[in-house]
């Protein structure tokens, strides 16, 4: 098992290290704003089914942390369990919620004045619904979430303000059963509909980026280091 280099304070620049885990150590890659944009927050981005090829790289896991760190966030990527450099095995998204968990205190731990946003594609918009419901959280961000595969009628639903933005055409997560999901939660999410639009965003990549930008803005933390 390999040993983590869990740093005690958030990285300044562009970083990857390994963070002790539940299953052992967790690949993890952070990056901060510009300084001029820089924002009380942190977004902690949760990737697809590892069972499906689903990593910390995917393009729209990656677009998602540009989008954010764009907006002024410090931004916090990883691999589940048995992903990448990351130890364990698939857990059918019991262990990848603790995996997520420990993530996002170790988030807060190192940035205590931060506000806690989740963001999450597929697989991992169901973890960070998971994450948003048993911690603090500003925001939660969910691109076609998998709501039904993970037995999401047991989900006690976040506070937070919450954006799903869901392509009309994905074949993967069947937009319906979102907007049927969507509908039963009270306050009832910010649902985005993108037409012609598959799982993976293929060809829509800088509209999800509008969108996501646009929908979450109002609802940004204070600058750094400004008063309350």
């Amino acid at each position: 098992m390999t040993t983590a280099s869990t740093p005690d304070t958030f990285p300044s620049a562009a970083d990857t290290f390994l963070l002790q885990g539940p299953a052992g150590v967790l690949e993890v890659a952070t990056d901060m704003p510009t300084a001029a944009a820089a924002r009380a927050g942190t977004a902690v981005i949760c990737h697809p089914n590892p069972v499906q090829g689903g990593t910390m790289s995917n393009k729209v896991v990656t677009t998602l942390e540009r989008t954010l760190r764009e907006l002024g966030l410090a931004t916090v990527r990883f691999n589940f369990r048995g992903v990448g450099r990351s130890n364990g095995e698939y857990d059918h998204a019991r262990g990848e919620v603790d995996d997520a968990l420990a993530v996002a205190d170790w988030a807060r731990r190192v940035r205590p004045q931060a506000a806690l946003w989740m963001a999450g594609f597929s697989f991992g918009g169901y973890v960070a619904m998971r994450v948003a419901a048993q911690r603090e959280t500003a925001q939660l961000i969910t691109i076609a979430p998998a709501v039904k595969r993970f037995h999401t009628g047991e989900l006690a639903a976040p506070t937070c303000p919450w954006l799903i933005v869901q392509g009309e055409a994905d074949d993967v997560v069947l937009p319906d059963e979102v907007y049927a999901f969507a509908a039963q939660i009270a306050p009832p999410p910010d649902l985005i509909k993108v037409a012609d639009t598959g799982h993976f965003f293929h060809g829509k990549l800088i509209e999800l980026r509008g969108i996501v930008q646009a929908r979450v803005r109002a609802n940004l933390p204070p600058m750094e280091g400004a008063s309350a």
